[in-house]
């Protein structure tokens, strides 16, 4: 190699490291950027061959860039419920918007892929990152929270009121007192704890009821079982309240044994007067043998037609599960209620948006409800760092990065953001390394032009 092959390889190690001072600029300058993966410079030996090993001159340089898709940045908490990261492998799925119509957004067709987590909702209800692109999701059944149909769409909240929903279970767990405390209750008095047979009236109803005339005969010889609020069809509040009853007491040594049996009742009409019914018995006998354990099999009762104070609120199970009622000892003889809840809810609008650790999107209602309306899911790539790069911190897929595979092994973190995976430290070292480089590189074209001219010199 002579003197004008020396200038031809500096010039090329030039151009080399102004290729790398680029990267590195690019890097610093993007060391505050959501989800940015910082680009590396890797150099490459160009040796020309002489065909004898102890000949071969030195060779020159050429660059090229390599991404790091696949270094994660740090992870930190977010202020705002709907920013995520993602933690390990995937990438979210985006559209980019290619116009406007009518005022609503146009999204391309080729799908796209992010890191960038920095979801906010926009006027028109769509997640859209600080790049500029929508995010894609899984559309779910409210009330199931199974997903609707396999494919992805715009993940879009709108601001429509949530239907109401009427009541149809309750469920209800309680353990009732062996004994219990009745207002009539006499410990002298044997079975005084338990409600004379007169006072339910079968001819009505075949589970039976009682009149207003024997509400307070009733209300004596029974115990509170608490009270909820269901609602009907339109959302409308509705208190349930219920009673207790024991009508008969256990006898292990009578034959066959006698089981102890209690009654559940509702207030079906708190205004009645005389004859008309007040109280509704639930048609079923909850019978418990000695040791306090519920010997009738069902786990669940169903009441048909539900009606209170004259509002239908339909047909309603009472749940109680295995094991959810007993009757043990208790000595203040009231009932221990262990749980209490129904199904049922208002109309409500929305509150509120986020993205839980389960990568779904949850909103929160008026009413107290909160919905699974989104998935969002992740996908992932054989060779990630062979993606197309694109303004805003997107990826497409490219032949050499394969198609995107559904089902990233990565997980989504709510209330989360992704940091750029650019290490200032590090970048100002390179930056350092480079910049000798560069000036060793104008030294040996300045020696280069020298000799040059030396050799023209002499023939002077």
């Amino acid at each position: 190699m002579g003197i004008f092959g020396a200038m031809n390889t500096a010039v090329a190690g030039l151009r080399a490291q102004s290729f790398a001072l680029e990267n590195i600029s690019g890097n610093i300058s993007n060391v505050q950027t959501t989800g940015y993966k910082r680009m590396e410079t890797s150099f490459s030996e160009l040796v020309p061959s002489s065909g004898q090993a102890n000949k071969n001159p030195s060779g020159s340089v050429y660059a090229n860039a390599r991404q790091t898709v696949n270094v994660q940045g740090d992870i930190g908490r977010a202020d705002l419920a709907t920013f995520m990261a993602i933690s390990g492998d995937g990438f979210f799925s985006v559209r980019k918007p290619t116009g406007y119509v009518d005022n609503g957004v146009v999204l391309g067709d080729k799908q796209l892929f992010t890191r960038r987590g920095d979801f906010e909702k926009d006027n028109q209800g769509y997640l859209v990152n600080g790049g500029g692109y929508y995010l894609m999701g899984q559309a779910l059944d409210p009330q199931t929270g199974n997903p609707v149909g396999n494919n992805v769409t715009p993940i879009r909240i709108t601001q429509d009121l949530i239907p109401a929903r009427a009541t149809t279970e309750v469920t209800l767990r309680a353990n009732l007192p062996a004994t219990p405390s009745t207002a009539n209750y006499d410990p002298e008095v044997p079975d005084s704890e338990l409600l004379p047979s007169g006072i339910v009236d079968t001819s009505v109803v075949s589970s039976g009821v009682v009149a207003a005339d024997d509400s307070s005969d009733f209300l004596s010889h029974s115990i509170s079982g608490g009270a909820i609020t269901v609602r009907d069809a339109n959302g409308q509040p509705v208190n349930l309240q219920m009673r207790w009853a024991k009508t008969a007491n256990a006898d292990p040594s009578a034959t066959p044994p006698v089981e102890a049996t209690w009654n559940l009742f509702f207030l079906s009409n708190s205004t009645a007067t005389g004859t008309d019914p007040q109280w509704t018995r639930v048609d079923k006998d909850y019978t418990f043998d000695n040791a306090g354990t519920l010997t009738s099999a069902d786990t669940k009762v169903t009441i048909s037609g539900l009606t209170v104070n004259g509002v239908n609120v339909g047909d309603l199970t009472l749940k109680h599960g295995k094991g959810g009622m007993t009757q043990y000892a208790n000595s203040n003889g009231v009932v221990d209620m262990t749980e209490l809840k129904q199904n049922g809810y208002a109309a409500g609008e929305l509150l509120d948006v986020a993205i839980n650790d389960s990568g779904r999107v949850v909103a929160s209602y008026s009413n107290g409800q909160t919905f699974d309306l989104y998935e969002i899911p992740l996908a992932s790539f054989n060779a990630p760092n062979q993606l197309e790069r694109l303004d805003g911190g997107a990826y497409a897929a490219t032949a050499a990065s394969g198609a995107p595979l559904l089902g990233a092994n990565g997980s989504i973190m709510g209330s989360a953001l992704e940091s750029s995976n650019t290490d200032i430290a590090d970048e100002f070292t390179k930056l350092i390394v480079t910049q000798q480089a560069y000036s060793a590189g104008t030294r040996i074209v300045t020696t280069s032009n020298e000799m040059m001219q030396e050799a023209l010199n002499m023939k002077r």
